[in-house]
């Protein structure tokens, strides 16, 4: 007996263009095979493999695109039919709660929800499972594809959809979302042991956790999530009182009124939040289902640690190309907004992520960065304008999956030199100036102690001076957690932070 992996259903969508593979678990020895056929009965693809290991994997040649096909999966003695079956593109999303806010608490989300109708647009949601037992088995069982109807969809990524609808109206593709995320996740929730092994930040991080929680039995763990459970129950009864009671509320009113949200919540073994767990109970859940590319919104966890941020995100990519057998995988992060907690210092440790992000973008192949320092609100790190965020995603993808030259990208630094005191930076592509003067730039000497720096934007270059510093080594810009940016592309999107050195 075999049985294919839970995404491959009704209504799922293939990738064209590509290697198709199929898989699932198997008795050792059986031979299985798939075909796809479209609407008129004619074979478009197919493949046959021989399970090993209890798993099998078979590949359908590349296909074009195409609707209303049917996928057979055969073996000795039983057959799977998946009907509705779309062939277009198909895009992972991943991440912590910025990527999970969906879209019935975003902005425009109810309105949307009500009337989008898309048959060819389509989510699969990977469900969310801390550990691997008959409770995530019988989860597996009941998910399935979605297309966009009326009323459906409303736990779809927010971010995700609003990137899938431009890409629609973009390119006229079916258009598939496997989202497979979890809030409050660090980037090395996404890796697995081996992955993490490889570097200094991985092992750090395994071998910490372990350190501070390996302790802890399963029965302690438990106890602990069960009081832990009580509290956010209290919690969200408090916010739902407060919410029915002025639907205006704003998020900074809630935290004076019901207190902060509850966290972190208990760790141990059998935390989400552990290393190379959700790896292994989610996203493996969908490895390596055939890919055209992969968004990725996460980055907040990790503040804590910003500086092992840029090796573990490099790393997270190259497991991911692995994992999904495609070393030429295009990934797409979403680069962290502004944001500050009431009363907080700013510590400057998200422009270390944001450098991090941008450093990774630079050096790693087929990467994608969308810039959103002109985004993010005070003492709310989950801003529910997700349509930026999304069609900027969306953008990077027309320009490195689709090579579209039109696609709107953000200025970018691109140089620097120093002449007669003042430093002048090199940039992309020319900005202007947007709702009052130029601030957040600072520039440095030698010893690095960074000072404000008065700028004069000449198009596509700026010219930074301060009376500290007669001889610059360095310049930054946007170097805060939160602050308020003027510079914009003349396409309106807002220049990329930067540090030129």
């Amino acid at each position: 007996m075999f049985k294919p992996a839970a995404i491959f259903c009704d209504h799922m969508v293939i990738t064209h263009g590509r290697e198709v593979r199929i898989f699932g678990t198997a008795d050792e020895g059986e031979t299985i095979s798939a075909r796809v056929e479209n609407s008129r009965g004619e074979c478009i693809g197919e493949g046959s493999a021989v399970s090993r290991d209890g798993r099998f994997l078979l590949c359908i040649p590349p296909m074009p695109v195409m609707t209303e096909c049917t996928l057979c999966i055969s073996g000795k003695n039983c057959k799977y039919e998946m009907s509705d079956v779309a062939i277009g593109d198909v895009f992972l999303a991943g991440g912590q709660s910025n990527m999970e806010l969906e879209l019935q608490n975003a902005d425009e989300g109810q309105e949307l929800i009500a009337k989008h109708n898309d048959p060819y647009l389509r989510f699969f949601n990977v469900p969310k499972q801390p550990v691997w037992n008959d409770a995530a088995r019988a989860a597996e069982e009941n998910c399935r594809w979605m297309t966009v109807a009326p009323g459906d969809c409303r736990d779809a990524s927010a971010v995700a959809y609003f990137c899938a609808i431009k890409l629609r109206r973009e390119q006229d593709i079916p258009i598939g979302i496997i989202d497979c995320y979890w809030g409050g996740t660090s980037a090395s929730c996404w890796m697995d042991e081996e992955a993490l092994g490889r570097t200094r930040a991985g092992q750090t991080y395994l071998n910490q956790y372990d350190a501070m929680y390996g302790h802890k039995s399963e029965a302690q763990f438990d106890a602990e999530m069960d009081e832990y459970t009580r509290t956010l129950v209290s919690y969200n009864q408090r916010v739902e009182s407060l919410k029915k009671e002025n639907p205006a509320i704003t998020p900074s009113e809630l935290n004076d009124k019901a207190g902060l949200y509850p966290w972190p919540p208990p760790a141990g073994c059998k935390s989400p939040y552990r290393p190379a767990g959700l790896v292994e109970t989610m996203l493996k859940r969908v490895v390596p289902y055939t890919l055209t590319g992969a968004m990725y919104y996460q980055g907040e966890e990790d503040s804590s640690r910003p500086s092992y941020y840029e090796e573990l995100l490099s790393s997270l990519i190259t497991r991911w190309r692995e994992l999904f057998m495609d070393e030429n995988l295009p990934f797409i992060n979403v680069q962290l907004p502004m944001w500050i907690a009431k009363g907080a210092a700013d510590d400057k440790t998200w422009p270390i992520i944001r450098q991090a992000q941008h450093r990774v973008w630079r050096n790693m192949r087929n990467t994608g960065l969308a810039v959103l320092i002109d985004c993010g609100e005070f003492d709310n790190i989950h801003p529910t304008d997700k349509r930026t965020p999304g069609e900027r995603v969306a953008e990077q993808i027309l320009r490195l999956v689709y090579s579209r030259k039109d696609a709107q990208v953000s200025p970018m630094a691109t140089g620097k030199y120093v002449k007669d005191g003042s430093m002048t930076v090199l940039l992309s592509d020319e900005v202007v100036e947007k709702n009052g003067s130029v601030n957040l730039m600072e520039i440095a000497g030698a010893d690095e102690v960074f000072y404000p720096a008065a700028c004069e934007v000449q198009g596509d270059r700026l010219v930074l001076a301060a009376s500290e510093v007669p001889l610059p080594v360095k310049a930054r810009y946007a170097w805060v957690n939160y602050g308020t940016v003027h510079l914009f592309g003349k396409n309106g999107l807002p220049l990329a932070p930067f540090l030129v050195e």
